[in-house]
């Protein structure tokens, strides 16, 4: 069954941390922006409090966590417990940055969804989004 989006898919999108290189999280957003999703960018030093928050009060369908300071193992599993713990089960927690495959796979069966490694394309990470949206998210 193929179900239909009938409004445009939220997506927050944050910096979590002292990692101060947003350059690619505004390349994310934008083009997920042209892709036609709603886009909150939440800035930089966020903590995961801050995200998981205002995912809730945005009424998101995915986070989007880009991090390039090697606290993912720190950061990822934090948001997951948070979200967890709002009953966000239907949310989306993907991201990408400089993290090892090994690491991916732990995060990844720790709840995480997929994560997009430098090179990938914004076209993959917005069809991966919308996919995973229409799988799991009512609308």
């Amino acid at each position: 069954m193929n179900k239909e989006i009938k409004r445009p898919i939220r997506v927050l999108v944050a910096k979590v941390g002292l990692d101060g290189h947003d350059r690619g999280a505004k390349v994310i957003a934008t083009a997920l922006r042209d892709s036609g999703m709603e886009v909150i960018y939440t800035g930089l030093r966020q903590t995961p409090e801050m995200v998981v928050n205002a995912a809730l009060q945005e009424d998101v369908d995915a986070i989007g966590i880009s991090i390039l300071s090697g606290a993912h193992m720190t950061v990822f599993p934090k948001i997951i417990a948070l979200m967890k713990e709002k009953k966000m089960d239907d949310v989306l927690l993907t991201g990408g940055g400089i993290i090892p495959d090994d690491d991916m796979k732990i995060l990844h069966e720790a709840g995480v969804g997929k994560l997009f490694a430098p090179g990938a394309t914004t076209g993959d990470i917005a069809v991966y989004i919308k996919d995973w949206v229409k799988e799991h998210r009512d609308f």
